[in-house]
């Protein structure tokens, strides 16, 4: 028996990973198991396929890829893998790839498990990726979400709730938040 308190090496969890019975994110030697994943709820899963759905077709016409949450992103300067939602890459990704270094867009779902670190550390990670140039963060709770996009050397910020239309960079899809929220009871404020 290993204890949790130890530090792992970027090999030993990419070794260790490929035998997990759980997704796990890793940050700074430590190993965090996705809770989530396993006790995700409906409305989580819908609206993370909408934007799927959404992003999927106009990634391949650009050349580029959209996965849902079995690719992981290695973030450097620690390293970090982390288990988005939702990304769009128009690096190379080979069939046996296991995560991507190069997104452009990277999309979490809040839920109350992750809502913390996907507001916190994954933003500053994230933003300093060279290629990212947009990350939404959609609430589960009512209808709003929140883009950050790149501009130059900094970030703009843009939030929508209730209605509206959000322009997605690296891919430019416009989505609605009736098509983000589509089949679900989340209400407006």
């Amino acid at each position: 028996m290993t204890s949790a308190l130890r530090k792992l090496t970027e090999a030993e969890y990419l070794e260790s990973e490929e035998t997990s019975p759980v997704k796990r994110e890793y940050v700074d030697g430590f190993v965090y198991p996705l809770h989530a994943q396993a006790g995700e709820t409906g409305k989580h899963g819908k609206i993370a396929a909408a934007l799927f759905a959404q992003l999927y077709l106009a990634a391949r016409q650009k050349g580029c890829w959209a996965f849902s949450s079995d690719l992981r992103v290695r973030v450097s300067g620690g390293p970090k893998y982390y288990y988005p939602d939702v990304l769009v890459t128009c690096e190379d990704i080979s069939d046996e790839a296991r995560y991507a270094e190069a997104p452009c867009l990277i999309v979490e779902v809040l839920s109350e498990t992750t809502r913390a670190t996907d507001l916190g550390d994954k933003i500053r990670a994230y933003q300093s990726l060279p290629s990212l140039q947009g990350y939404l963060l959609v609430d589960t709770d009512v209808r709003a979400v929140r883009l950050f996009t790149r501009e130059g050397e900094g970030w703009r910020e843009g939030y929508w709730e209730g209605e509206g239309v959000v322009e997605l960079p690296c891919v430019n899809v416009a989505v609605t938040l009736a098509e983000i929220y589509a089949g679900t009871r989340v209400e407006s404020f």
